[in-house]
């Protein structure tokens, strides 16, 4: 299949070339650094033939693509110039949490694939020695474990280099400064002694192999190094100088400071989780279980792997195994889908992300193709995995090995007996719920069947909203907060207001007034549950430059004022002025119809709520 038109859509809408300050892929996603995000045409990509969903997060514009994103990937570096190498200046800081994220996610993104592919080969051969089909002494077993274990034994070499390359520096360098944590005169000095020294100042020794903090700490420090030594010696002498003042400075420094630093910091973390985990591994999992779907909803999932990494490196991690119970929920589901759907189309939908999640655990396109279409099934979700999570941690199940978790990863786990049972319920729990409770909203397929129960009768009942201000026309999906966006609170449409009066939408009651006046209900008379949420963010202003006119339960009337506030000083405080006006209980609807106006004034009619 050629995906090169796919590829040409995808970066013509993300502003094109000029638009990309560089581009990276996991396993599901093309993740692009954009200079300016208004450029990118969200709405236009989410309805692409090929693209599942975008995402907004951690400084970065996520186009989820499925498994076949290196495909799209490699077609795209064809035809522009956009790769992870072609990071540039200009481009957006954002905040510092941010940046630490996208550091971590870039840094991880081009090893994921050798990670995975490493770790199911482990899963294999325990389960080749298991079944006594090879000998964990024989020759073919010791080949096949090098090349399984390479990637994590020799993990701060590759960290270091494509650190290096995110942060702008030689990353060959990078990857020498992991290296000499590896180096065998090194290493032999452990076998010797715990301790030595530099100079005269004591070294505390450790073993680096498979390590992710200490050459984290390492090579940003060698970063920020290298940027200084190319402003201070001259341009000639650079080639051979920085590099070899960079090694001596940075790798000494390592030994004695850093590397015993980070180390500490990863096993600190470790112990913080044993420690949750022995007070309560029950309540540990069910909140990583339950947690973990939304944390792959955001992209920001891979900002956990170096603490997975680290605790493998430490002889398993509990945590690893308290997560694994969501992808598997997410399968269940996609199997109950298929067994409940009357549809065909949503039947082959929910075979075809079916066999990705069970084989090699990639699950976003259930996240986005399934859970984001039929809004209940998130619960299904979310009580299976919290369920399987509980289990893996009340019996201290932990991950030996990095796999992505999936049924052919369930040797990377320990007590494989436990953790068959923990994922076997969150599957099956997921898929029951979805066969017997449905996945989509039965109030309205009764709405829908009712209608059209007697002849001669209005097929159709409508209720008209009007618009609560006057402004531009947006639509949902290109707010920039994800939970309006991707409709989860309902359908609706927003407004950039220009003028700062909310007026009542409806006849009806103010059911929800928030103490800081950015956020006001109202129930109409017909049933309509009404929200409208002035602004983004805004609950932060804790009330300024907002002034309600009404209170919680008092009964308006279509057109009454009901909350005033200042769009200037909004703006000027760093927040977007973009309203969602939200039908909370759109499920009680058939059918939700938007105006199609471009510009609207306050009390025009906004929405059509079909019954």
């Amino acid at each position: 299949m050629s995906y090169n038109g796919l590829a040409k859509d995808i970066v013509r809408l993300v502003g094109g070339e000029q638009n990309v300050s560089s581009l990276v892929h996991c396993a599901t996603r093309l993740r692009f650094k954009l200079k300016d995000h208004a450029k990118a045409d969200k709405a236009a990509l989410q309805n692409l033939n090929g693209v599942l969903s975008v995402v907004e997060s951690g400084g970065q514009f996520q186009v989820v693509v499925g498994s076949h994103v290196a495909d799209v990937y490699k077609e795209i570096t064809k035809i522009a110039n956009v790769g992870a190498a072609a990071a540039s200046s200009d481009e957006p800081k954002g905040s510092i949490g941010a940046r630490i994220f996208e550091v971590i996610s870039r840094s991880f993104s081009p090893l994921l694939g050798a990670l995975a592919g490493a770790g199911m080969l482990k899963a294999l051969l325990t389960i080749l020695t298991m079944a006594g089909l090879l000998s964990a002494k024989s020759g073919t077993y010791f080949i096949l474990s090098a090349a399984g274990n390479a990637v994590f034994y020799f993990l701060p070499i590759f960290l270091g280099i494509t650190l290096a390359t995110k942060l702008g520096a030689n990353p060959y360098v990078g990857g020498t400064i992991g290296a000499a944590l590896l180096e065998p005169n090194f290493t032999g000095l452990l076998a010797a002694a715990k301790s030595t020294d530099f100079i005269g100042i004591p070294v505390i020794l450790m073993d680096y192999s498979s390590s992710v903090f200490p050459v984290f700490i390492a090579v940003s420090i060698y970063a920020v190094l290298e940027k200084f030594l190319k402003k201070i010696i001259h341009k000639d002498l650079q080639m051979f100088l920085v590099p070899m003042l960079s090694i001596a400075i940075i790798v000494p420094l390592t030994v004695i400071a850093f590397g015993p630093f980070g180390v500490n910091v990863g096993n600190a973390i470790g112990a913080a989780i044993d420690f949750l985990s022995t007070k309560s591994g029950i309540l540990t999992g069910a909140v990583v279980g339950a947690g973990w779907t939304f944390l792959t909803l955001f992209g920001l999932h891979w900002g956990l792997v170096p603490i997975l990494l680290d605790q493998l490196a430490h002889g398993g991690s509990p945590l690893f195994a308290m997560l694994a119970a969501a992808p598997l929920a997410q399968a269940g589901l996609a199997l109950g889908v298929f067994l409940r759907a009357k549809d065909k189309n949503v039947k082959t939908l929910g075979a075809s992300t079916l066999v990705p999640a069970l084989l090699s655990g990639v699950t976003e396109p259930i996240l986005y193709g399934l859970m984001m279409r039929y809004k209940r099934t998130i619960s299904y979700v979310i009580i299976a995995a919290a369920v399987g999570g509980a289990i893996n941690g009340m019996f201290g199940t932990k991950a030996v090995v990095y796999a992505f978790p999936s049924a052919l990863s369930i040797p990377a786990f320990a007590p494989m007996g436990i953790h068959i049972i923990a994922i076997g319920i969150a599957f099956a729990g997921a898929a029951l719920m979805a066969v017997l409770l449905g996945f989509e909203d039965k109030k309205q397929k009764e709405v829908v069947s009712d209608n059209k129960v007697e002849a001669g009768q209005p097929l159709v009942k409508k209720e008209a909203i009007v618009s609560p201000l006057t402004g531009a026309i947006k639509a949902l999906n290109e707010v920039d907060d994800q939970v309006f966006a991707s409709e989860a609170m309902g359908k609706g449409i927003a407004i950039e207001p220009t003028v700062g009066k909310v007026f009542a939408p409806a006849d009806g009651v103010v059911s929800i007034l928030f103490p800081t006046g950015h956020a006001i209900g109202i129930t109409s008379e017909e049933g309509a549950e009404i929200l409208i949420h002035v602004g983004i963010d805004t609950v932060q202003l804790e009330g300024k430059y907002f002034s309600p006119k009404v209170q919680q339960g008092d009964r308006v009337k279509k057109g009454d004022l009901l909350v005033e506030f200042d769009i200037e000083k909004i703006k000027e405080a760093g927040y977007q002025i973009t309203t969602p006006v939200i039908i909370t209980n759109t499920s009680q609807y058939h059918e939700i119809v938007e105006t199609n106006q471009q510009r609207i004034e306050a009390k025009e009619g906004l929405l059509t709520l079909v019954i």
